[in-house]
């Protein structure tokens, strides 16, 4: 019956850091699988080789959800070449390809698991990746593979042709006929069933504990049913769906954890853990009770050898069942990278019997060719350091960071043995830069530390020219290595000392020896996202020296063109992101955006923009203040570009102190006044205005206490004293006896209120026409037709017309422009700048500044030298006649409609001629 076949990882052609090929070799929910280098070249190759010989019936693929090969084609072979190279492909026979989807569909969601039926008979399996699909979240052009799963049936040289014939007779002779509808569905029923347990799926969702318990329930459920126990069956198959369920919660949990350790939120995984071991032993208790479980001590999956990780088991292998977990123990995740595989039994119904071989690579390290134990999850470097290096976490634990003088073992004077764990870790730079060297930098005595760092600074210093490229670049990878975990140091001398050798290396190792971009670029990758976390560290001297080199760094020649710290400088604060690591995040960006400018630097208008505006919404309040002097500062270089990321500037916006301040800041630093400014003017023109009209009534009604003396006196003896002394009162206002011959005598009836033109023509249906054609001081609005004083269009177009929604205010010039013109209006800055309202009137006519004051407007637009656009003076001299009564115009007070035709215009007591009054024909 096909299963599950372990396998180990042969070769590959490459992979990111973190994201080796033997990550494969895990099926868990926390696994991470293999990437390949960044712009790398394709197609990229693996190359796996399963524990024995078989005839693989089934491959299943779990891809990344944005990381995807557009191909992947599979070869197998039963032995492998002397020396591996992708040009020496003959002995692999090749079997096929599988398309993989490059899942729009879902936004990069989701990962696709593929499964491929195959049969083929081999030992090794190599897996060719072509070129990826190209999307917006792939922005290395990289392929990954989350997991890869191989079933298939152990055989026999010779046993090839008969495997299946085989099978069918041995099930005749014991009487499991494939046509027993009791057994049909489960694993005995046909000779080529797949268990569900077997599937990809499985593995990739559950818990790593429970998965061998329902494992071994299964193998339990198959024994009762061919021993027709069919209670206990009936039961086993219940326990089995509940500890499914039980098992993707658990799983789901652990995820969360993982989740909130990158985010360092060390409650929330506490919390979590805690959750897990409740829920774990509650369930195990359910099935002690039920006898579902052997009642002696268990080993957790963390604690189970690597040989068993590498490769889960199948009901054709059972292994031992785990029974309840020890309550102090914690969930643990398993190691990566295993070196060691078991060889599974040649009689597989037999007992268990493991026996350790090594399937390594011929170069794998001596001290890894051991049964090394498994590694709990709180001494593993964190993911978050690989998959999101600016959210990276600093490793404090107290085994590397104890500054205690006195060293563990080792002799006296010298570094302590590296621990199993420091072997694994840093196997790759101790085969370059030697044990000696590396134990140094791993010691718990901060002092070897940096000693250990100041030796490879002289090292690389002394490094020859004509070293081959390979080897130099070895060391530059092991020198970063050590670099990086340097710099996570709490010392403040092995921290200096790491910045001192990391400076080495890029300016002066890497141009020496002619390497190429990629080389600084790693650098630089590599140890970014550890000193960005340590610029939110809690002594201020640390963060000011990591800022300090951040920045000194991003303006090296090298490191420059490459525009790799401006990116991470510009990715969004973090709701959780410390205050200090916040602070100094932002204050880099505005240091280097003066620095760097936005042209050809990694900065862009879009990118610092979208992070100032979430800046603007982070917590603290210093964090805010820094992100509305970004703001400030990009707007001085690029003004109106700036505008369409923020809000409109209208009064809900305003009540926003920091929009408010911003705007503010671009009215100043356009020479504009600001509002409080606007209202000072305002206050003063106002003040001004109510003087000035104070002394027009007072001197007007001087005027008619005269005029009414005057008309007294030529009535003579032919009106009787009363009438003289009658007034009229309408509205409170105070006005001169109505003469025998009507009101056509009054002083005011023929006299234009707004140009001050006296005529004998001006009735009040003379009046209405010398309002909408002739008047100099008057103009008719084109989008309303109403007519406004000149003096007060801009006001008008902005705050009264039908058609103010489409108009904005320009800045400048301080003048209504419609809208859809107006991003081009004010780019192009050809406007006349208007001045301050107290200096200057200006003509929305011809676009003029010119004295101020009332008369100064009368003398621009009715004078010969003054406005050249009033259309109105072509006029003065062709008026036409008075229209016949009910053909005139009717005075509309602010632009309303509805006033009686031939209504009376109001005694000069009340007159305003600024008050903007509009006139709407009938």
């Amino acid at each position: 019956m096909p299963h599950k076949i372990g396998f180990v990882v042969v070769s590959s052609s490459g992979h990111e850091d973190g994201f080796s090929a033997r990550e494969l070799m895990i099926h868990a929910p926390t696994v991470s699988g293999w990437r390949s280098p960044r712009f790398c070249q394709f197609p990229q190759e693996i190359v796996l080789q399963m524990v024995e010989r078989c005839r693989v019936r089934k491959l299943q693929l779990l891809a990344h959800q944005y990381m995807i090969a557009s191909k992947v084609e599979f070869y197998v072979s039963e032995s492998l070449p002397e020396y591996f190279v992708p040009y020496q492909a003959e002995r692999f026979r090749r079997l096929g390809y599988v398309s993989l989807c490059d899942n729009e569909k879902t936004g990069c969601k989701a990962r696709e698991l593929k499964s491929v039926y195959v049969d083929a008979v081999g030992q090794f399996l190599k897996l060719i990746f072509h070129e990826n699909h190209v999307n917006k979240y792939n922005i290395y052009n990289q392929v990954a593979l989350v997991a890869v799963n191989i079933i298939g049936d152990p055989v026999e040289f010779g046993d090839e042709g008969n495997l299946s014939s085989r099978e069918k007779l041995i099930d005749h002779y014991l009487g499991h006929s494939s046509e027993d509808p009791a057994l049909e569905g489960t694993c005995t029923g046909k000779s080529d069933y797949i268990s569900p347990l077997d599937d990809l799926a499985f593995d990739m969702y559950q818990d790593p504990e429970v998965a061998q318990i329902i494992r071994k329930l299964d193998e339990r459920k198959r024994e009762a049913v061919q021993k027709e126990r069919y209670d206990y069956a009936k039961k086993l198959k219940q326990a089995i769906a509940d500890l499914q369920k039980v098992g993707e919660r658990l799983g789901r949990f652990e995820v969360e954890k993982r989740c909130a350790v990158e985010r360092e939120d060390y409650d929330l995984a506490k919390e979590k853990k805690l959750q897990m071991e409740r829920f774990r032993s509650r369930v195990y208790e359910q099935l002690q009770r039920h006898s579902l479980v052997d009642t002696e001590p268990m080993r957790r999956a963390s604690d189970l050898p690597l040989h068993l990780l590498a490769h889960s088991t199948s009901p054709r292998h059972p292994q031992p069942v785990p029974s309840l977990p020890q309550e102090e123990s914690a969930p643990e995740s398993r190691f990566a990278e295993p070196c060691l595989q078991d060889k599974p039994p040649a009689h597989p119904r037999g007992p268990s019997q493991h026996s350790a071989v090594d399937l390594s690579p011929p170069a794998a390290d001596p001290h890894l060719k051991t049964h090394l134990p498994s590694v709990p999850y709180d001494e593993r470097p964190l993911p978050a350091s690989r998959k999101q290096p600016a959210a990276a976490a600093l490793e404090a634990e107290k085994s590397d960071t104890d500054t205690g003088e006195a060293p563990r073992g080792g002799a006296a004077g010298e570094p302590e043995p590296l621990t199993e764990k420091a072997l694994r870790e840093a196997g790759p730079a101790m085969d370059v830069l030697g044990e000696s060297l590396v134990a140094g930098a791993y010691s718990r005595t901060w002092s070897y530390r940096e000693d250990a760092l100041l030796a490879l600074y002289k090292r690389l210093t002394e490094t020859p020219a004509g070293v081959p490229k390979e080897e130099l670049k070895s060391t530059l990878r092991a020198s970063v290595f050590l670099v990086r975990r340097a710099l996570r140091d709490i010392v403040t001398p092995v921290f200096q000392a790491s910045l001192k050798l990391l400076k080495m290396i890029i300016t002066q190792y890497i141009p020496k020896h002619k390497l190429s971009k990629l080389e600084t670029a790693h650098c630089v990758e590599r140890t970014i996202p550890v000193l960005l976390t340590r610029t939110g560290d809690s002594s201020a001297r640390l963060r000011v020296v990591a800022s300090n080199f951040i920045q000194e760094m991003a303006l090296f020649k090298e490191v420059k063109s490459l525009q790799i710290v401006p990116s991470y400088l510009v990715q969004p604060l973090k709701a959780n992101t410390s205050n200090h690591l916040a602070m100094s995040q932002i204050g880099l960006l505005a240091r280097l955006l003066k620095d760097l400018g936005t042209g050809g630097s990694g900065f862009s208008i879009d990118n610092v923009m979208k992070f100032s505006v979430s800046a603007l919404e982070h917590r603290v309040y210093e964090v805010r203040e820094a992100a509305v002097g970004v703001v400030l500062d990009m707007y001085k270089q690029h003004r109106a570009l700036i505008l369409e990321y923020l809000p409109p500037d209208d009064n809900t916006t305003r009540k926003n102190v920091l929009y408010k301040t911003i705007f503010e800041g671009f009215a100043k630093i356009d020479g504009r006044p600001t509002d409080a400014e606007i209202r000072a003017q305002k206050k003063a023109a106002t003040e001004e205005a109510e003087k000035q009209k104070k002394e027009e009534i007072k001197a007007l009604q001087g005027q008619l206490a005269a005029l009414k003396d005057t008309e007294a006196e030529a009535q003579g003896k032919g009106a009787p004293p009363e009438e003289a002394d009658s007034q009229d009162t309408q509205g409170g206002k105070a006005a001169p006896p109505p003469a025998p011959e009507g009101p056509d005598h009054h002083y005011l009836d023929n006299l234009c209120i707004f140009c001050g033109e006296r005529s004998e023509a001006f009735t009040e249906e003379g009046l209405d026409l010398h309002y909408w054609k002739h008047c100099l001081m008057l103009t008719r609005c084109v989008h309303c037709k109403q007519v406004v004083e000149i003096s007060s269009l801009t006001e008008h177009l902005l705050t009264e017309c039908d058609r103010k929604d489409g108009f904005g205010k320009c800045y400048r010039c301080s003048e209504a422009v419609l809208k859809e013109e107006l991003p081009r209006h004010m780019k192009t800055k050809e406007c006349n700048p208007a001045k301050a309202e107290k200096l200057a009137n200006r003509c929305p006519l011809c676009h003029e500044n010119f004295s101020p004051g009332e008369e100064a407007w009368k003398a621009h637009l009715m004078g010969p030298a003054g406005c050249t656009m009033n259309l109105r003076k072509t006029h003065v001299l062709h008026r036409a006649p008075a229209l016949p009564p009910g053909k005139g115009a009717a005075v509309a007070k602010s632009g309303t409609s509805g006033s009686k035709v031939g209504s009376k215009i109001p005694t000069p007591k009340g007159l305003n001629k600024s008050s903007g009054r509009t006139y709407t024909k009938r």
